[in-house]
């Protein structure tokens, strides 16, 4: 059974591990700005559909919300590099839930 992330499908929604504050620091850590897009002024928020399996592991990366080829580039490299979530639990066991993944890009 295949569960779309939402409050009224599951119990408990997969969560990034250590929490918000452990995601914006691994997204800081890990996400780099393509040059080109720096350059020109470019931002915007990519919306990246996964599916964070039972064990965790984030599976099945697809581009739900695209703003550039480079920045879309980006998003999905870091997505792909992410390590293992808390998985969702429904009826008090894991199970595989899609989730979007926002990561946005914005000059400071």
């Amino acid at each position: 059974d295949l569960i779309v992330g939402s409050r009224d499908d599951v119990d408990q929604l997969p969560e990034f591990r250590g929490g918000l504050e452990a995601y914006v620091k691994f997204m800081q850590d890990n996400l780099n700005y393509p040059k080109e897009c720096e350059e020109k002024g470019e931002e915007g928020r990519v919306l990246v559909e996964v599916l964070i399996d039972k064990e965790g592991n984030v599976t099945n990366v697809e581009l739900k919300k695209s703003v550039n080829e480079l920045l879309d580039a980006e998003a999905l490299r870091v997505v792909k590099s992410m390590p293992k979530w808390t998985p969702g639990q429904d009826g008090g066991e894991a199970v595989d839930v899609k989730y979007v993944i926002p990561v946005t890009f914005r000059l400071q």
